[in-house]
């Protein structure tokens, strides 16, 4: 099975940017399809963003299109979330998640890293 580590998240302001990453080891990332989840307190976790094997295939919530991009790069077996824009309602401990199934149906993703917080200030 796959490990999960993210890095990246932070403090930053509204109207800022952070890019977060998630380094697999154990297996190679290019087997999966890889996602970003996040769970702010009170609140079920939300299916943010998702790439394919291929990376043509990608999804975004309605709420993160246009200023959140995910990206894959399979020779350092690292998967990016890059957010611009970023607004208070983006405060939230955001997962990588993989995916050996579809890349756009959130349960069949079944391996999840630790998780990093992101906390957008007004």
């Amino acid at each position: 099975q796959v490990q999960l580590v993210e890095s990246g998240g932070g403090l930053v302001q509204a109207g800022g940017s952070l890019r977060l990453s998630c380094a697999a080891s154990g297996r190679a990332v290019s087997m999966y399809a890889m996602g970003w989840f996040r769970q702010a307190p009170g609140k079920e976790r939300e299916f943010v963003a998702a790439i394919g094997r291929s990376v043509l295939m990608t999804y975004y919530v309605d709420s993160v299109k246009g200023r959140f991009t995910i990206s894959r790069d399979n020779a350092k077996n690292t998967v990016y979330l890059q957010m611009n824009s970023l607004k208070p309602d983006d405060t939230a401990v955001y997962y990588c998640a993989a995916s050996s199934r579809r890349y756009n149906v959130r349960d069949d993703y079944d391996s999840w890293g630790q998780g990093t917080q992101v906390t957008v200030s007004s």
